[in-house]
This record gives C-alpha cells, structure tokens and sequence, in this order.
C-alpha cells in the first residue's frame, strides 16, 4: 500500500462510494449518510473528505456549519477495518483542523460513545478534546454495532487553536493539566457486549453515573491515559 492521500470527496461518484464504507464501518442496518444530501451540503459549506490508497477509498469524514458563527458540527469518521492501525483517523483530524482554520473556523464539536477507548484515545487523548457535556442515551435504540447498550455520548469540543491542540498538531507534548478524578473503562466493549452483555450495561451506566456526577460538580474531561484506559477529570 502507498501512503495514503487525504483530500476532500470529489463529485456525486466518491460520495455514493463513502455510503458504502459507512455501511461497512456500521453495519448494513445502520443508515448510511446519503450522497445527494451531503454533495449539497458540501456545496454549503461543509467538508466531506476521504483517505485513499490509489482509487480505493479507506477512511471517511463528513462535518458541517452549525447554528453558532465558527463552529463546525463533525458528524461522521470512520475507516475500513483493514486499514486501522495507520492512523488515518488522527490524519483525518489534522486535515479537518487544516481546512477549518484556513476558513476562519476554531471550534469544531461532536459526539461520541464515551465508552469506546478506541475513540477515546483519539479524540481526547491524541487530538486534545475536552467534554463537560453527557448526553444519555442520545439517539435512542440503535442497530450495528450500536446495538445492545443506551446510546449514551459525551459532547467533545475540540478548540483548534487552543495550546493543547495546537501543541499536538505541531507533534509537541501538550501543557499538563492537574488531574481530579481517574474514570477507568472497558478496552474492548464490543468484547465485552459479545462476551458479557449485562456487564457492558452496568459498566455504561457506572460511567453515565460518575461522569454526570462529576460534571455537576464542575469537573470535564482533559484527557485519556490510554495505558490505564481511564479518563481524566480536571
């Protein structure tokens, strides 16, 4: 494999083609993100972007203007199985950093289920986003790979050009933050939903329990030891 080109999805023919990694990512059961309303939704504004070997499409974003100026919503971000392991998600991020900044946009926001460490790792732990912000079971009953649990997710915010993040763009160790509080979870919950079903409920609603607590107590999450696959709250 050659080292893989991240840029922005071209013409109706690309988008039709990320409706399908969407269905492989998810599931055939979870509804792909139509081509049609995305294209036009690109043409508004939004960034619908891939990561391609070649022709062949291996990761996927789509993010779009929200209702607050500078503020972009980042909705969709996946890549083919076969794929993970050569960071094309975190490069997927940087380029989203990159286009937004080059248009006056400094926030980007999205959601995300809090108890994938995976994601976790990404999104607080190499990119620097922060929450304060539960939402339970936000999208209620869920087919795919959401199957099984409440949709549970945390509101991430991801300042672009806060020291953090951009500390981490420029491949520099972020500032350190004191630490409040270690929220520990599981490291494969799809295993764990396979496995133990009633112990990946428990574990969602332990963390849906401590995070809310702590929220009201006003402490977020600044980051992810992802040796101790634990959150951090400061």
């Amino acid at each position: 494999m050659s080292d893989p080109v991240i840029r922005e999805l071209d013409g109706l023919a690309e988008l039709k083609r990320s409706e399908d990694l969407q269905r492989i990512v998810w599931g055939p059961d979870d509804p792909a993100d139509n081509a049609d309303l995305m294209l036009a939704i690109q043409h508004e504004g939004g960034l619908v972007a891939g990561a391609f070997d070649g022709a062949h499409m291996l990761g996927f974003l789509f993010a779009f203007p929200s209702a607050t100026p500078g503020v972009q919503h980042s909705h969709r971000l996946a890549v083919l199985p076969q794929a993970r392991g050569l960071r094309l998600g975190l490069r997927l991020k940087w380029f989203q950093r990159d286009w937004c900044l080059a248009r006056g946009i400094r926030h980007v926001r999205w959601t995300y289920d809090p108890l994938r460490a995976v994601n976790a790792g990404l999104n607080v732990g190499a990119l620097g986003g922060v929450s304060d912000t539960y939402l339970p079971d936000y999208y209620g009953a869920m087919p795919g790979i959401n199957a099984g649990l409440p949709s549970d997710r945390l509101l991430l915010d991801w300042p672009l050009d806060s020291p953090g993040v951009a500390a981490r763009a420029a491949g520099r160790a972020p500032p350190e933050t004191a630490v409040a509080q270690r929220v520990p979870i599981p490291r494969d919950l799809d295993a764990l939903l396979r496995e133990a079903p009633e112990a990946a409920l428990q574990a969602r609603l332990a963390l849906r329990d401590v995070l809310t607590a702590g929220f009201a107590g006003g402490l977020r999450i600044t980051g992810f030891d992802t040796q101790a696959c634990a959150y951090l709250l400061g």
